[in-house]
């Protein structure tokens, strides 16, 4: 298998970085409103970004995994719920070019809108009863089908980026079949239900979406018996665990940044010198370093072998996650230690960085589910 770029030339650190300042400088009002953000989503489309995955035959950058964590690291410094937005378009752009779930056709043309509008996709699996599909059960959401006519029915949460989606991939059941339907966002019977009000990624608008009756494509359905879809795709386990990860590594730096810019400014006067100076400082950041520079090397271990063709096997990229997200974590708690009572004012970025990390620790696998799974392998 020839190895994906690791870097197209379209996408260099200056842009980057100014990309990351840009959506830093608006953050605080995104997550203070929980509102939508479409102007740091329109400058990702007029950077090519929400392409970032699409292949180059469909005129996109064909971006493999390492450069894809490279960028979504980089705009959660700026904006945790930005990054998060655009991990999901990139990762779902990526699965449906990987395989032949999909007809040519349905490929090329989202793939096509996303080059051409930036148009978002989205996976929409959780419901208010089943939780996590991942956790096992089959969903209340439904495909009926009468005649020639496809419809879709049902009720999905924590739908990361409702209000911006033009695709949504849809987690449903036809009689004894489960698997995925596409629907448009604009389409008949689709209600969007502003419920998202978290402590942490308020700017995702996770809300909820209803299903009435939508009209269904044909060629837009993919079904399978559930036990079809037990196995699980090595591939799209480290796109997660790697992407994910590198989301939340990106909250942490920025939470690096903030700490070390305060610690070198703040000259208590019983001190008569920088924070900064102080050994135990010192000591700390260090450790912040240490858990930031394994999670570069973890997360860039899973990328690179995933770009040449030799993905991490899915219960090794789970426990991965779950290790790169505590460090994460445990990185803003140390930094905000640091701070005391300043790291806990809605007045500097820290505050919401620590309660965006967070919100690591929710996203599918979760850690008990991977260490359950991890330690059956071991003792059964």
């Amino acid at each position: 298998m020839n190895h994906v770029a690791l870097r197209p030339s379209a996408i260099d650190d200056a842009n980057l970085q100014a990309l990351s300042r840009a959506f830093a400088a608006d953050a605080a009002r995104v997550d203070r409103d929980g509102s939508f953000p479409a102007v740091n989503i329109g400058r990702l489309r007029d950077a090519g970004l929400l392409a970032l995955t699409v292949p180059r035959r469909y005129g996109g950058l064909g971006a493999g995994l390492r450069e894809t964590t490279r960028v979504l690291g980089a705009i959660a410094e700026g904006c945790a719920s930005t990054s998060l937005i655009l991990a999901m378009q990139v990762f779902k752009i990526a699965a449906l070019n990987r395989g032949d779930l999909w007809p040519e056709a349905v490929r090329a043309r989202i793939s096509a809108e996303a080059v051409e509008d930036g148009a978002l996709i989205n996976a929409l699996r959780v419901e208010p009863e089943l939780g996590s599909p991942t956790r096992g059960g089959m969903p209340a959401t439904v495909l009926r089908r009468t005649g020639d006519r496809w419809t879709l029915s049902g009720h999905k949460i924590f739908c990361t980026g409702a209000p911006g989606l033009r695709w949504m991939d849809v987690w449903a059941a036809h009689d004894d079949t489960v698997g995925h339907v596409l629907v448009r966002g604009d389409a008949p019977g689709i209600r969007i239900v502003e419920t998202w009000d978290h402590i942490g990624m308020r700017g995702t608008c996770s809300h909820d979406v209803v299903f009435t009756d939508v009209p269904v494509d044909p060629d837009h359905i993919a079904l399978k018996t559930p036990a079809a879809w037990l196995n699980a795709d090595p591939a799209q386990m480290a796109w997660n665990a790697a992407g994910i990860g590198s989301v939340y590594t990106g909250v942490a730096r920025a939470a690096r940044d903030w700490v070390v810019d305060f610690l070198r400014h703040r000259v208590p006067t019983g001190l008569g010198a920088p924070l900064s100076t102080l050994p135990r400082a010192q000591e700390k950041v260090g450790e912040i370093e240490m858990l930031l520079s394994a999670n570069a090397r973890l997360i860039a271990s899973i990328a690179t072998e995933t770009d040449y063709g030799t993905p991490t096997g899915p219960n090794e990229s789970a426990l991965i996650k779950a290790m790169v997200i505590e460090n994460a974590i445990r990185a803003v708690e140390l930094a905000a230690s640091l701070a005391g009572n300043h790291a806990h004012a809605k007045a500097n970025a820290i505050e919401r960085h620590i309660r965006d990390v967070r919100s690591g620790r929710v996203q599918a696998p979760q850690a008990d589910a991977s260490f359950v799974t991890a330690g059956r392998g071991v003792l059964l």
